[in-house]
């Protein structure tokens, strides 16, 4: 089992930044890959960015450039690093960790993010 717990989420002003935390308990030496997810109203949860256990990552095409994901030395700490945000940015952002030989998904409880002027 693996718990997720996401923070950092807010209301930021279109080109602002923001940067998203999520901390990883449990199992955590199962995981091989983290990643953020995000659903905005009326959409399909989506891939935001993903990182592997090697430290290969994968970003959606609209945050190319404008986003980063890392992931803390313990590796039980996800990063987002969000610049240049846009309003179609906003969304609540999930924390997502793929663990164990079953590859069982696992979500935090999501955290909002808002781009406003």
């Amino acid at each position: 089992q693996v718990q997720l717990v996401e923070s950092g989420g807010g209301l930021v002003q279109p080109g602002g930044s923001l940067r998203l935390y999520c901390a990883a308990s449990g199992s955590t030496s199962s995981i091989l890959t983290m990643g953020w997810y995000r659903q905005a109203p009326g959409k399909q949860r989506e891939l935001v960015a993903s990182i592997r256990s090697g430290g290969s990552t994968n970003y959606a095409d609209s945050v190319k450039g404008r986003f980063n994901i890392s992931r803390g030395t313990a590796k039980n700490t996800l990063y987002l690093q969000m610049n240049s945000l846009l309003p179609e940015d906003t969304a609540v952002y999930y924390c997502n960790a793929v663990a164990g030989s079953a590859l069982r998904a696992y979500w935090g409880q999501g955290t909002q993010v808002s781009v406003s002027s």
